[in-house]
C-alpha cells in the first residue's frame, strides 16, 4: 500500500522519532512510505541519508510541499493518511486528492483510510477511544471519516511499535557486542555499571549525580547529546566537578545516535533514564531497568499518566517511589518525593519487573501489524 505520513516537528524530536520509526517500519514490510515533515534536521543523525532520499521504500517531503499544487497532481494516489498526534492535514492537500478521488469514481480509487495516531498512554480512556471514527463535517473531505488511533499496553489498544527483526537483534547483542559497540565509541569499559542518561531537567537530578560519586559501585555515564548534556554541564559548573567525573562516577559524552544505535545504547546499559515516548517503548522492549521522565504537564495531568502506567507495569513499590523522585512528584498523596539512595539502586528487583512487563506485551501484536491489519479492514 501507498501511504502519506504528516509530521510536524512541536520539541525535542519525539513527533518525528515516532513518525520515522513507523515509516521504516512499513517500508522493511513492503510497503510505500511518503513522509511530509516540516523539520528533517533530526533526520540527519536519526536516519542518515532518509532526507536525500536514501531510504528504500520512504521518500521524504517538505510540509510546504503539500499545499503546492504542480507537485501534489504528480503524486500517485494514497491508500492511507496518517496524522502523526493530531497535526492537521494541509487542505490543498485533502481538496486534490478529492478532486483526484471524484474524477477517477470510487470503483477505480477509494478515498484512502484516515488515521489520527494518538499520542502514547496507559490510562483507561485509550481502550475507550481507540479505532473510534470521527466524521469530516466541513471542508473538501465532508462526509469522509478518520479514525483515532491509539498506541498502547493492552489488547484493546494498537500496541507498540517493535519491528518484526528487533529480537534477533538484541539476542545478537551478547556481551562481546556490548564491549565492541562501548569500545567503537572511545569508551573505555572496564565492567562497570553502565546508565544511559535521556532527560530534560529531572528535579532529581543532583542527588542522582551525587549518589553515584558517593556510591560503592563504579558507575560510567552514557550522557545523551542536547536536553540531557546541558542539564548536566550545569551541574558540573556549579559544583566545580571535571567532564569526566568525580569519585565512583565516570562521564562519557555521546554524539547523536542513530535510531538503531539508540537501541543498542539500551542494550548496552545496566539502567536507563528516558524521556518522552519514543525512547519509554524502546527501553521497555530492551527489558533493563529503566526510569522514565514524562513530559510535565502545567496542569499536573502527568502525575496521573505516569501513575497509569506504573499501574499498568505492575510496579514494585522501591520502582514506584524512583519513579516518582525522578520526576519530582509525591509517591502518596500529601507527601514529598521520597528520600533514595540513588548509588545504591535495587536494579535486580527493576530487572524482574520490567522483564516480566516486557513477557507481557510480547504477546500482543505490534502497533505496524494491528495499523496495517486495521487499514486492510476499511478498505
Amino acid at each position: 500500500m501507498q501511504w502519506d505520513i504528516f509530521c510536524r516537528v512541536i520539541d525535542n524530536f519525539g513527533d518525528i522519532g515516532v513518525c520515522w520509526r513507523l515509516c521504516a517500519d512499513l517500508a522493511h514490510r513492503g510497503h510505500a512510505v511518503r513522509l511530509w515533515v516540516d523539520d528533517t534536521s533530526a533526520l540527519a543523525w536519526m536516519a542518515p541519508g532518509a532526507a536525500e532520499g536514501q531510504w528504500p521504500g520512504v521518500q521524504v517531503h517538505p510540509w510546504g510541499d503539500a499545499q503546492t499544487p504542480a507537485v501534489l497532481q504528480a503524486l500517485p494516489p494514497a491508500d492511507v493518511w496518517v496524522e502523526g498526534f493530531g497535526c492537521e492535514i494541509a487542505p490543498e492537500f485533502i481538496a486534490t486528492c478529492v478532486m483526484n478521488t471524484r474524477a477517477s469514481g470510487q470503483n477505480d480509487h477509494k478515498p484512502p483510510v484516515w488515521i489520527n495516531l494518538e499520542y502514547l498512554s496507559a490510562e483507561a480512556y485509550v481502550e475507550r477511544c481507540h479505532a473510534l471514527p470521527s466524521p469530516v463535517m466541513q471542508g473538501p473531505a465532508q462526509g469522509w471519516t478518520k479514525h483515532f488511533y491509539y498506541p498502547g499496553f493492552t489488547a484493546g489498544t494498537g500496541g507498540l511499535i517493535r519491528e518484526p527483526d528487533y529480537l534477533a537483534r538484541q539476542a545478537a547483542f551478547d556481551t562481546e557486542a556490548r564491549r565492541n559497540w562501548l569500545a567503537q565509541r572511545g569508551i573505555a569499559w572496564q565492567d562497570q555499571r553502565v546508565v544511559s542518561l535521556f532527560c530534560y531537567e529531572p528535579p532529581a537530578l543532583a542527588e542522582f549525580l551525587q549518589g553515584l560519586v558517593e556510591s560503592d559501585i563504579p558507575t560510567l555515564l552514557l550522557v545523551t547529546p542536547g536536553r540531557a548534556r546541558q542539564a548536566v554541564e550545569v551541574l558540573l559548573a556549579q559544583w566545580g566537578w571535571p567532564s569526566t567525573g568525580k569519585g565512583s562516577l565516570a562521564l562519557h559524552w555521546l554524539q547523536p545516535l542513530t535510531q538503531c544505535g539508540f537501541d543498542e545504547l539500551l542494550w548496552a546499559c545496566d539502567l536507563n533514564l528516558v524521556r518522552g515516548e519514543d525512547s519509554l517503548v524502546r527501553a521497555i522492549w530492551a527489558g533493563q531497568p529503566w526510569l522514565w521522565q514524562i513530559y510535565p504537564q502545567d496542569d499536573g495531568a502527568h502525575a496521573d499518566k505516569l501513575q497509569a502506567l506504573l499501574d499498568q507495569m505492575q510496579a514494585p513499590a522501591s520502582l514506584h517511589a524512583a519513579q516518582c523522585a525522578w520526576n519530582g512528584l509525591a509517591a502518596t498523596a500529601g507527601a514529598g518525593p521520597q528520600a533514595l539512595d540513588w548509588g545504591a539502586l535495587p536494579l535486580a528487583e527493576w530487572s524482574a519487573a520490567a522483564h516480566a512487563w516486557r513477557h507481557r506485551l510480547l504477546q500482543m501484536d505490534d502497533l505496524t501489524s494491528q495499523l496495517t491489519d486495521f487499514v486492510q479492514k476499511k478498505r
